[in-house]
């Protein structure tokens, strides 16, 4: 099975190939994923609602382009810009990395809360989430107020991953979302586990296409 991931905003050549190299890590047995570079029309960052917008536009054409070779298409973000509310309609099926993760913790009955970068990313990680119906699922947000560079620093980001779970799991979560699909985590947190939601949905794709070719015989790869 092979899926397109699109990077949310528009990156420099190093910063796709250590992505890659998370992806290539991360993909479960019959699952690759490529990566590609939404383009020069995305923004360099979120940081705001108007760059969060402009993310959106640009992950839609990217994913409209995408060409032949794929099974499934998803943005490389756990805001899921450009994911559809409902099933494809036709063409490449877009999987959204939020809505895969953060349904499977709502179908366990787990109360969940999320860490994001900056506040921007929280409230549309709030607005997606309570567009999905999960609102009643969510014990609360928590911002880390880290630069941008902080993403691909795996240490500066679970410096300050340890504080903020333990504030949401005084809130009830019982798990926490990491709201970046780019980054390595450390769950070395007892209050709250931290999910991976990249890595969780890549494994939820994969039990679900060995579902599907159980049903019906046919194989997605």
């Amino acid at each position: 099975m092979r899926a397109l991931a699109v990077t949310p905003i528009h990156l420099p050549p190093d910063e796709i190939r250590r992505r890659q190299a998370r992806y290539d890590r991360l993909a479960p047995p019959g699952l690759t994923v490529e990566l590609r570079d939404v383009g020069p029309a995305a923004p360099p960052s979120l940081e705001d609602e108007a760059s969060v917008r402009a993310s959106e536009k640009a992950v839609a054409a990217a994913l409209a382009e995408a060409g032949d070779g794929f099974d499934l298409a998803f943005p490389d973000c756990v805001l899921d810009p450009a994911v559809p509310d409902g099933p494809a309609a036709g063409g490449l099926p877009v999987n959204g990395l939020l809505k895969l993760s953060s349904m499977h913790l709502s179908a366990l009955n787990i109360r969940f809360g999320a860490v994001v970068r900056n506040e921007a990313i929280g409230a549309e990680l709030d607005r997606r989430l309570r567009a999905y119906g999960l609102g009643g699922n969510l014990a609360g947000i928590a911002i880390l107020a880290l630069p941008f560079d902080a993403i691909a620093d795996t240490a500066a980001w679970n410096a300050a991953l340890g504080d903020a779970v333990g504030v949401l799991a005084k809130a009830g979560a019982t798990a926490v979302i990491n709201g970046c699909s780019a980054v390595d985590v450390e769950d070395a947190t007892p209050a709250a586990a931290v999910v991976d939601p990249t890595a969780l949905a890549l494994r939820l794709l994969v039990a679900r296409a060995e579902a599907d070719e159980a049903v019906t015989g046919r194989s997605a790869a």
